[in-house]
């Protein structure tokens, strides 16, 4: 289902077809290493945001891991945190994590079903990699909520892929609606997710929106986007203005993952867990989650915790987790300023 006919105050920049003119060359963006955890992080390949990019549509956030054998990484090990003004996507290519959250939520991330936890006024949740697991691979994406949208009260749910092919390319599409395929994820903005898996040297042309831009994630293999060349960990940005886009696989098995959406023409401030719009918002957020959490504020901090909120922003903080929640790190001696795309 779409929550865009929710929303009639929501804006879009309309863009005719005289804005497009003729599209450039697609844009490598390079992934940088982020350890994810503790003494044995895992490692993961973070793609947005970046300093060419803020984000692809709506989509802000993209952290690409694996394969990885847990046995020697430890897995994934995310006690509970904090959430707002987002929404957290997560897809497994390999493995099972559990979910817990706190409006109630108790699901596992399994290959081929998305599960889709919007965050809004504010939500807490956990992620844990399952005994079942021995290798995990996969992504962990963010979508920000627009303005009309982003403190409705949080909710979470999961949906089965929806299989389609075209040309060489099997696809399994997971967000919105692509390639005559829908999928009934709640979306607020114009968005589209689908994994893409080529064989060695087939090819498909894809069907996209001028409208819209996109991304394309490598996990396998390497692959030409409109005639430039992508290797695994890298991502394409297409830009606006495209009616088809051709991918080509190298001569490996190619697995792709490919996102976009109507361009998100808000400015948007990004900082841990959070997704706000001010430096004092984000503040607030840190500051709550701080009391509600009992972490208390770190040594040395000046922003001092709210007063008891009517009803706590990030709910109940027993997620069925042996452990304390994560403490959110200090803040930054400079103001934080927001970004558009």
């Amino acid at each position: 289902m779409s929550n865009l006919e929710k929303h009639p105050s929501e804006t879009w920049v309309e863009w005719d077809a005289e804005v497009f003119g003729t599209p450039g060359a697609p844009e490598i963006i390079e992934a940088r290493e982020v350890p994810l955890g503790g003494p044995r992080a895992m490692t993961v390949h973070r793609t947005l945001p970046s300093k060419q990019r803020t984000m692809i549509g709506a989509w802000c956030f993209v952290d690409h891991y694996g394969p990885t054998d847990v046995t020697v990484s430890g897995g994934m090990v995310v006690p509970p945190h904090p959430h707002t003004g987002l929404q957290t996507v997560s897809w497994l290519f390999e493995g099972e994590i559990e979910h817990r959250d706190s409006v109630g939520s108790h699901a596992f991330v399994r290959p081929g079903v998305l599960n889709l936890m919007t965050a809004g006024h504010g939500i807490s949740h956990s992620e844990v990699s399952t005994s079942a697991t021995s290798i995990l691979h996969g992504v962990q994406l963010w979508v920000a909520l627009p303005e009309a949208s982003r403190q409705i009260d949080p909710f979470f749910e999961s949906h089965t892929a929806v299989p389609t092919r075209i040309d060489d390319a099997e696809l399994s599409v997971f967000v919105g609606e692509f390639a005559g395929v829908s999928v009934g994820a709640t979306t607020f903005t114009e968005l589209i997710a689908a994994e893409i898996r080529l064989p060695a040297g087939g090819s498909a042309e894809l069907p996209v929106r001028r409208d819209h831009e996109y991304g394309v994630l490598v996990d396998t293999g390497a692959v030409t986007v409109d005639g430039v060349a992508a290797a695994r960990t890298e991502l394409v940005y297409t830009g606006l203005g495209r009616e088809t886009l051709t991918l080509r696989a190298a001569d490996a098995p190619t697995r792709l993952l490919l996102i976009g959406g109507r361009p998100l023409d808000e400015q948007i401030l990004m900082w841990w867990n959070f997704v706000g719009r001010s430096h004092e918002e984000i503040v607030e957020y840190r500051a709550e989650w701080q009391r509600e959490s009992g972490a208390g504020a770190a040594v040395g901090e000046t922003d001092a915790a709210p007063a008891a909120a009517t009803a706590p922003r990030f709910g109940a903080s027993d997620h069925h987790y042996e452990g304390p929640p994560l403490p959110a790190p200090v803040l930054p001696n400079v103001r934080l300023q927001p970004r558009r795309r």
